[in-house]
């Protein structure tokens, strides 16, 4: 896998909204990364220290087009816990990878 387009979007439910309080930040990635890819990831390409690294997939929504039934595709949320108190740069620096 290849770490150029690990991180998809930066999630903003309202779960997510809190859980910033408690300096956790929550991510959809592709869904064939692990805990641990994802965790090297952000430590070499932020600058940071991850303390843990918490996921779940969710699951790929139906769609149909006329008789022929498909879905889209299946994607994994972590939620990552970072060390220090690291302000909304590190969410922002994501915002601002995934809109060039």
């Amino acid at each position: 896998l290849s770490y150029d387009n690990g991180i998809k979007y930066a999630v903003f439910t309202e779960k997510s909204l809190r859980l910033l309080g408690k300096n956790q930040y929550t991510f959809n990635v592709e869904s064939g990364f692990t805990k641990t890819e994802i965790k090297h990831w952000v430590e070499l390409f932020f600058g940071v220290k991850v303390v843990a690294v918490n996921s779940h997939r969710l699951p790929g929504k139906g769609r149909r087009m006329g008789p022929i039934l498909g879905h889209t595709m299946h994607y994994r949320r972590m939620i990552i816990t970072l060390q220090l108190v690291i302000l909304f740069h590190f969410y922002f620096k994501i915002l601002k990878l995934k809109l060039k």
